[in-house]
């Protein structure tokens, strides 16, 4: 399998934006998740998003993505949106992180179904904390389901768990529970696995690479670029 893994920041990729809208448009509705599916592009324009694509290496389809959104002060990030009417607590994390050394929120992780299982979703990931160098932020954040979460702490990410109960909160609908866990060092991630360590560091050294990465029992090859250049 090969994949190129690309960083960009949002209003500087129209098309891209749009590929990555519509691919994960059809992911969330085929899971029956209509009500996550937004008919917005407002997100397109917000010079706070940053966006990591994987595009096939045969035909350059967007076959998954994620999303960096830039913390601003009076600008909800996207779980503050969805969490913050259950539990205030949300909203004070998320300034605090904000006022000391800046904060982005990890969101919209995907992949298609022509790539399921194949372990892009753990690799994008990597690949967004990785970019994040190039953000003025010192901490990771992100809403993540139960089928998500342990990608997310293998690359140390951490439950905050005075914000919630042991069962997370029903999001997006009651059929599934989320959790906020957060990383509070990307540039030593102390509590990642050391070999997710080892490649998020060279990812962060050395964005512009070419690897074989080993997924699930796969040899999967990727070219990456994960300059993000305003």
């Amino acid at each position: 399998m090969n994949f190129r893994f690309r960083a960009f920041r949002a209003i500087n990729e129209l098309d891209t934006c749009l590929k990555f809208k519509y691919e994960e448009h059809n992911v969330l509705e085929d899971y029956g998740i209509t009500n996550a599916v937004s008919t917005s592009n407002a997100w397109m324009h917000n010079p706070d998003i940053y966006c990591v694509v994987a595009e096939s290496g045969e035909d350059g389809r967007v076959v998954g993505g994620l999303r960096l959104h830039l913390s601003r002060a009076g600008v909800p990030l996207p779980l503050e949106t969805a969490i913050g009417r259950m539990d205030e607590k949300v909203f004070h994390m998320v300034e605090n992180y904000r006022t000391n050394g800046g904060v982005a929120e990890i969101s919209a992780l995907w992949n298609a179904k022509a790539v399921a299982g194949s372990g892009i979703s753990k690799l994008l990931v990597q690949a967004g904390i990785a970019s994040s160098k190039f953000l003025p932020v010192k901490a990771l954040i992100s809403l993540c389901a139960e089928y998500t979460q342990k990608m997310f702490e293998e690359a140390g990410f951490t439950e905050i768990k005075y914000l919630q109960n042991e069962n997370g909160y029903p999001y997006p609908n009651a059929t599934y529970r989320a959790k906020i866990l957060a990383l509070p060092d990307p540039e030593k991630l102390q509590h990642a696995k050391p070999n997710i360590k080892d490649r998020i560091m060279s990812l962060s050294t050395n964005p512009v690479q070419t690897y074989v990465e080993e997924s699930k029992g796969r040899k999967i090859n990727i070219e990456y670029n994960l300059v993000i250049i305003d």
